[in-house]
C-alpha cells in the first residue's frame, strides 16, 4: 500500500513538473479565408487572396482583436511595388485622438529600401533598436519574422537568425498590427501565430 502511495505521489509531482515546464501552444491569428479576428484603421485596403492577407492602397493598419503583454509571435511577410514600406506592430493601440494615425506601440520594421531597414525596432516616428546584421530581405521574396517580448526584453529573428535585441518599457500591452504605408506598394502576410508568455 505504501509503495502504491509513493508511486502516486511521484507520478503527480512528475506531471506537475512537466506541466510547469510546457510552453503554451501556438495560436493562429489568421484563418487564411477572411478578416475574422481583425479590425481596420486608415486608408489601406485589406483583402485575403489565395490564403494571404494583403494590404494595398495607402496608409493604414489592420489590427488583431487579440491583445498581448508578454508573447512570442511569428509569420511570413513579403513586400512589393513602389517604395514598399511596412511593419509588424506589437503592444500597439490606435491613438485615441486619431484612430487612423500610426499606432502607439512597437514596430518590427519591414522595408528593403531605406537605411532603417527590415529588422529595426521602431517606436512612433523613429528607428530605435538597430539590427546586428545587414539587410537580409528583398522585395518580392517571402521571409519569416519572429518576435519575443518578455517584460522590457525585445528580440527579433529573421529567417530563424537572431538580428535585434533591445530593452524598453514604454508600451506594456496591446494588439498586433500590420502597416500599409503608401499607394503603389503591397504588403502580404501568412502563417501568423502567437503564444502568450504572460502568467
Amino acid at each position: 500500500m505504501k509503495r502504491i502511495q509513493k508511486l502516486l505521489v511521484v507520478c503527480i509531482l512528475l506531471s506537475f513538473t512537466v506541466a510547469m515546464n510546457a510552453k503554451p501552444k501556438w495560436i493562429s491569428l489568421f484563418n487564411g479565408k477572411d478578416l475574422s479576428g481583425w479590425f481596420v484603421r486608415g486608408k489601406a485596403v485589406w483583402t485575403v487572396q489565395d490564403g494571404v492577407l494583403t494590404g494595398e492602397g495607402g496608409m493604414g493598419h489592420i489590427y488583431t482583436d487579440v491583445t498581448c503583454t508578454d508573447f512570442e509571435v511569428k509569420g511570413k511577410f513579403r513586400t512589393s511595388g513602389t517604395n514598399a514600406n511596412s511593419g509588424f506592430y506589437f503592444r500597439a493601440n490606435p491613438p485615441a485622438d486619431n484612430p487612423d494615425a500610426f499606432p502607439r506601440g512597437y514596430e518590427a520594421q519591414i522595408c528593403n529600401t531605406q537605411d532603417a531597414y527590415t529588422g529595426w525596432l521602431w517606436k512612433p516616428g523613429k528607428p530605435t533598436g538597430k539590427p546586428t546584421t545587414p539587410l537580409m530581405t528583398k522585395d518580392g521574396e517571402w521571409f519569416s519574422y519572429k518576435i519575443k517580448v518578455t517584460g522590457t526584453h525585445i528580440q527579433f529573428w529573421i529567417n530563424n537568425k537572431p538580428v535585434m535585441v533591445y530593452y524598453d518599457d514604454e508600451y506594456k500591452s496591446g494588439h498586433f498590427a500590420i502597416q500599409g504605408h503608401n499607394p503603389g506598394m503591397k504588403i502580404e502576410a501568412k502563417k501568423l501565430y502567437y503564444r502568450s508568455l504572460s502568467e
